[in-house]
């Protein structure tokens, strides 16, 4: 990106096109969920191995030792594509318009600050909460539902799509989505604030100083880790509001209410630390990749 998060100043010709910028996020985000997808895959069979007794999987390692000796390494990759459908419009719609509206946010110098930085992250997460964030995650949790039941009625991905429109409307792909616009929005605007600050620190008065990948992916992961304290409440009430109890929430204010009043201050960081070790590493992975996908499109692609 061109803007005070990722890439350098001599990226922002290329970029001005729209369309490269939103290839260019997808691809982002298509290679960064194929690289952390067995990391997501070894978590939700751990969180599914939790009510099997005895347990199945005795830690990480032996989990995906099992899967290895039982499918080979594609086995770690069980389920990639559900993510895939998300993952790369997401990641298109997030840096698209992050860039679209920090091209309109920069000063006379071509600067963008860490305010505005802030408010173009955060117009970025609630544009991909409304358009891609919401609907998916919905449907997953309607997926995993229908999988659970004695007779499963979706056959498939888009079988299932077309079955929820049918009998529950466009509504019934928006469960939640005052929360998840509130926790995307939130996570883009920390994320891009911190990415921004970092960026105009690093460069000092030389906008075309060059940062490299190293550098961009540790500021990177302090800006994850910085999403995941600043949100990770946000976080727990949306999947209440999607869960399969989700009944019992009247609202999202409800929702978070009900989870103070019986359980605690502590619930709403529920956790915590496996959530930060791997959005640090998706948000690091992400921004260096979209960075070396813009250099390489900037040889083929180029606007006037």
């Amino acid at each position: 990106m061109c803007n005070g998060a990722p890439p350098s100043g001599q990226n922002c010709k290329a970029l001005s096109d729209l369309r490269s910028v939103f290839s260019t996020g997808g691809i982002a985000g298509g290679i960064e969920i194929c690289i952390t997808f067995p990391t997501e895959y070894v978590k939700t069979q751990l969180q599914l191995d939790e009510k099997a007794y005895p347990p199945n999987y005795r830690g990480i390692g032996d989990c995906v030792k099992q899967t290895v000796q039982g499918h080979g390494v594609r086995g770690l990759y069980r389920g990639l594509s559900s993510l895939l459908y998300g993952s790369i419009p997401k990641s298109a719609v997030r840096f698209g318009v992050f860039e679209y509206l920090s091209n309109h946010a920069r000063d006379e110098a071509g600067k963008l600050n860490s305010t505005r930085g802030l408010l173009c992250g955060l117009g970025a997460g609630v544009m991909e909460a409304v358009v891609i964030v919401c609907p998916m995650e919905t449907v997953k949790v309607k997926f995993i539902h229908d999988q659970s039941s004695a007779n499963p009625k979706y056959r498939g991905f888009y079988h299932g799509v077309r079955e929820i429109i049918r009998t529950q409307g466009i509504k019934g792909t928006y469960q939640g989505l005052t929360a998840t616009v509130l926790k995307q929005g939130s996570n883009q605007a920390i994320r891009f604030y911190v990415m921004t600050s970092l960026r105009n620190w690093y460069k000092g008065d030389n906008p075309n100083k060059a940062i490299n990948p190293v550098v961009t992916g540790t500021f990177g992961a302090v800006a994850g880790a910085a999403s995941v304290f600043g949100n990770t409440p946000l976080d727990v009430i949306k999947t209440r509001m999607q869960g399969l109890e989700s009944h019992k929430y009247k609202s999202t204010l409800d929702c978070a209410l009900k989870i103070m009043r019986h359980e605690g201050v502590r619930a709403f960081y529920k956790g915590t630390v496996p959530r930060l070790g791997r959005v640090c590493l998706d948000v690091a992975i992400v921004f260096i990749i979209y960075e070396e996908v813009v250099k390489v499109l900037n040889t083929v692609w180029k606007t006037e």
